[in-house]
């Protein structure tokens, strides 16, 4: 099993290591996912993550799911119609979808989000509830295979469900 964690620069640290770690204590494949722009991203304080798959490369047929940090790399990554389609095709098969804080962002590009109850950091709540969501003020929300999470504070939460989802 595998698991594609999305990154770009300015990403959160602990939205992207924390459910990157957490996940492979349990034995599940987690791959650093990047644009192709570059071979390492840097994080909102420097932190590098070293891309192990361009999302150009990646095929939804090898990830039983998907997540999605936050920090302002989501804002970047909806520039890339790559992962847009990456993360509709996810949530179109019903592979899990997660996303934490600003996350939201790509659910709101990649369209997945009207009709659905989700979650999100508090700055991009209308984006959300613009794109058609139902917002909840709660650490966690899973609405069929979308997990979404409002901020670090929720990661215990997050990748419990997650677990839950893809076991």
């Amino acid at each position: 099993m595998k698991v594609a964690v999305l990154i770009e620069d300015q990403y959160q640290v602990l939205e992207v290591w924390y459910p990157y770690l957490r996940l492979r204590e349990d034995d599940i494949e987690t791959v650093l996912v990047g644009t192709g722009r570059k071979k390492e991203y840097q994080s909102k304080e420097g932190y590098p993550a070293a891309e192990e798959l361009s999302i150009k490369k990646a095929r939804v047929e090898d990830f039983a799911g998907v997540v999605i940090p936050g920090g302002y790399a989501p804002d970047h990554l909806r520039r890339f119609a790559e992962v847009n389609s990456f993360v509709k095709e996810m949530f179109d098969k019903k592979k899990v979808v997660a996303s934490i804080c600003h996350g939201g962002w790509v659910l709101v590009s990649a369209g997945v989000l009207k009709g659905r109850k989700a979650t999100s950091f508090s700055a991009i709540k209308d984006d959300v509830v613009n794109a058609g969501a139902e917002f909840l003020d709660k650490e966690v929300v899973v609405d069929g295979n979308l997990i979404t999470s409002r901020n670090p504070y929720d990661l215990p939460a997050f990748c419990r469900e997650i677990l839950k989802k893809l076991k």
